[in-house]
């Protein structure tokens, strides 16, 4: 899809607020891309939670997505394109192209200036871990990708009981900006099993791995996340709450959340030195050769209940 035929990040990414409630809702709005993010809509997803912070209107900030899923990640497509444009490298580091050029392909910096871009808060991928309110992440369906950071990110995470949970990149890449707080938030075990295997894990899974804090079915999904939000917003004032978010982030640069951003940040950069096996899914190729079909085929030789599409899954192959 061009650039001019993609919803703009106003579209992408709705906010509304209720004075009264104190509660904020931001709204992943692209239900027939399952909520996939373009870069511009990320980088404004970041700029509401910096401005939800200062907002006295705001104390809790809930997280949902149109339709049946959270998401499935980023718009890997766009994603792709930005390969070859140097405008658009320089358009997701919040740089106009002028006169800046862009680090060559085959340097270290081509993929690193990116990557570790993604664990400031202002590239809008771990912009949850600087929100100083309360955040509630309304999960269903798929919750993968960009959106799985978004959860695992979150102070509490209600979820649907058909909900599915991982990064598609454990398949087709390895690397995650947000690996080092998974590690902390499922524990080691269970975090090696979804990055070796590339397996989804079930919402019951997540909620075992103390990823979730409540698991319901679909109907009851919003009247439950509803009521977490208000009895937080009713709880505490204001400022014991952002008081309380500065002691959690102490925790976790104590345990290394940013040092693993940057960590894995590293790693991913890393990515063009890889020597690939034989039968491996090598993402320049599925891009010549058609991403869709490509991502499908692999999934489909991995047994049913590892694969990611939900379609995929409930048949054998």
């Amino acid at each position: 899809m061009v650039e001019s035929q993609r919803p703009s990040p106003e579209e992408i990414i709705l906010y509304a607020k209720d004075p009264e409630t104190k509660i904020a809702t931001i709204t992943f709005n692209r239900p027939e891309f399952l909520n996939a993010p373009i870069s511009a809509a990320r980088l404004r997803y970041a700029d509401l939670l910096h401005a939800a912070t200062v907002d006295d209107d705001v104390k809790v900030v809930v997280i949902r997505g149109v339709g049946d899923d959270f998401g499935s990640g980023a718009d890997l497509p766009e994603f792709m394109e930005g390969q070859v444009s140097p405008d658009f490298r320089l358009a997701e580091l919040r740089l106009e192209n002028d006169g800046i050029r862009y680090p060559p392909k085959g340097s270290f910096r081509y993929g690193a200036t990116i990557s570790a871009w993604f664990a400031n808060p202002q590239a809008g991928n771990r912009a949850l871990q600087d929100f100083r309110k309360i955040s509630i992440v309304e999960a269903k369906g798929y919750c993968y990708g960009w959106h799985f950071y978004q959860a695992a990110d979150a102070d509490l995470v209600i979820s649907s009981d058909d909900a599915l949970f991982g990064h598609p990149s454990f398949r087709y890449y390895g690397w995650g900006p947000r690996m080092w707080t998974w590690v902390q938030t499922m524990g080691l075990r269970k975090f090696q099993e979804m990055v070796f295997t590339g397996r989804p894990f079930t919402a019951e899974e997540m909620f075992q791995c103390n990823f979730l804090n409540k698991v319901v079915p679909r109907e009851q999904l919003e009247a439950e996340v509803q009521k977490y939000a208000l009895a937080c917003a009713r709880n505490r004032p204001t400022d014991t709450v952002f008081m309380q978010k500065m002691f959690f982030e102490v925790v976790k640069q104590y345990q290394g959340e940013y040092m693993g951003s940057l960590l894995s940040a590293f790693f991913e950069s890393m990515g063009s030195h890889i020597h690939y096996d034989a039968d491996d899914l090598q993402m320049g190729d599925a891009i010549d050769h058609g991403l869709s079909d490509a991502v499908k085929d692999n999934d489909s030789k991995f047994p049913p209940g590892f694969r990611l599409s939900k379609s995929s899954r409930t048949r054998n192959g």
